[in-house]
């Protein structure tokens, strides 16, 4: 606490003081589990995602090679290679975790940038598990200080967020004192970035967006160690962080700081069952119950789904736009097609997802079938529901509703279910049995000694 007369420490100060004090012997039991599922289902993504076009884009953009890992390859990269590339692959079906209070997606930026952080500097597996718990915490905080106002002005909480907290999670792996991890945090948000203008035809950028804050956290991370200095007000100041991205530097910061270390909000992350938006999950939960109900798609005539009003921005409108997205990967974020998903397939996996299926005629006559009307009363984001109530042609209505997010705090998917989504993931990627059981046993080594991923790479 400051003295009569002494300034008030800043944000970053407070942070860094926190991060400094901890060690991984003081990482909680269900910290340390979710930062070993989390690792579990990056490492899958990655795999599912390794011969995508878009990941065979990103690998070639590369100019460095190094020691790092970039997982399902077998060429190797410089650091912030692998962090972009693991990142943008972890990201790029939107099958991966979800903090429910941001939303924000740790996993596809925290643990690719202390992987890199842990093969580029030879860091042992404790340090990744600081590393990787700190940084998915602070990534869950600062989505809490200034909620919606990020998205609401246009910009990717994921990508603007994570610049900072993988800054954070490195700094901890790598043991920064608290003045060069207030200089690095300070760098980093001069390297914040993500619009969501992807929105409009379903471009690549929202993939790129937590591989671009990876290797940023590392770009950070390193100029603050060497001694780069940074503003100290990074989160609070005048022209600060949340002034840029939120509109303005009001916000509850003890969100961020108060507790931290010590009231763990990550152990509470959300891991996805359905490779699509988050907030459109728990409709697919819905719409899946009704196709069990007998529902036939040829008997639709009308869905309505009551939603929260900060989803529709993003999932709902331009209406007629989301009624018939232009690609798989705009389909991912119209909560109409992944209604028809659920409803047509019963599922809305990575194979609901493809070129061929976003133009397929059943899942568009069902989706162009599908309206929304604003609950005020919608909890979100705290909480994320679902609601379909169907019309029949032959006047008949049937509803289902799904009170929270499945995979989340209320339900949350069990190892055994995160462990068979690695094992699908991994054959999507065109992975033998054996080599991905072959991954699994090295992954569920990670934290007790030397980092060795050469199991994940080829």
């Amino acid at each position: 606490m400051s003295k009569p007369g002494e300034s008030k420490p800043t944000v970053a100060a407070t942070l860094a003081e926190r991060i400094a004090a901890l060690s991984p012997e003081a990482i909680p039991a269900a910290v340390r589990a979710m930062a070993d599922n989390l690792v579990l289902d990056v490492a899958g993504l990655c795999v599912a995602a390794r011969r995508s076009d878009y990941i065979g884009a990103t690998v070639a953009g590369l100019d460095a090679d190094g020691p790092c890992t970039m997982i399902g390859h077998a060429r190797t990269g410089d650091a912030a290679g692998a962090a972009l590339v693991n990142g943008t692959a972890a990201h790029g079906e939107d099958f991966d975790d979800t903090f429910e209070g941001g939303p924000v997606h740790a996993g596809a930026v925290i643990v690719p940038a202390v992987l890199a952080a842990a093969e580029r500097h030879r860091l042992d597996g404790p340090s990744v598990l600081l590393g990787i718990a700190v940084g998915v915490e602070a990534i869950c905080r600062l989505s809490l200080v200034a909620p919606k106002r990020v998205h609401k002005a246009g910009f990717h909480p994921t990508s603007v967020f994570g610049a900072l907290a993988a800054t954070a999670g490195i700094g901890a792996a790598m043991r920064l004192q608290p003045g060069k991890m207030v200089d690095a945090l300070g760098v980093a948000g001069s390297m914040a970035s993500g619009i969501i203008e992807y929105l409009a035809d379903g471009s690549w950028t929202k993939r790129m967006h937590p591989g671009w804050a990876a290797q940023a956290g590392l770009r950070a991370a390193s100029l603050g160690r060497s001694g780069f200095q940074g503003p100290a007000s990074v989160f609070e100041g005048t022209h600060g962080l949340f002034h840029g991205f939120a509109r303005g530097a009001e916000g509850d910061y003890g969100k961020l700081t108060d507790g931290f270390g010590t009231q763990w909000v990550a152990e509470t992350l959300a891991f996805k069952p359905f490779a699509c938006g988050t907030m459109a999950q728990p409709y697919v939960d819905c719409a899946a119950r009704l196709k069990a109900r007998g529902v036939k798609p040829g008997d639709v005539a009308e869905i309505l789904c009551e939603v929260a009003e900060g989803t529709v921005h993003r999932l709902w409108e331009p209406l007629a736009l989301k009624q018939a997205p232009p690609n798989a990967y705009a389909a991912k974020f119209s909560t109409p097609f992944c209604v028809a998903a659920g409803l047509v397939l019963g599922d809305a996996g990575l194979a609901a997802f493809t070129e061929e299926t976003a133009r397929d005629p059943t899942l568009r006559m069902v989706a162009a079938t599908v309206r929304y009307a604003i609950d005020p009363g919608n909890p979100y984001p705290s909480n994320y529901t679902g609601h379909v109530r169907v019309r029949l042609k032959d006047g008949s209505t049937l509803e289902e509703r799904q009170p929270h997010l499945r995979g989340g705090a209320h339900e949350p998917l069990s190892r055994a279910a995160l462990e068979d989504k690695f094992f699908r993931n991994a054959a999507f990627g065109g992975w033998t049995r054996a080599k991905a059981e072959a991954a699994l046993a090295s992954l569920r080594k990670l934290f007790a000694g030397a980092v060795d991923l050469a199991a994940l790479r080829g």
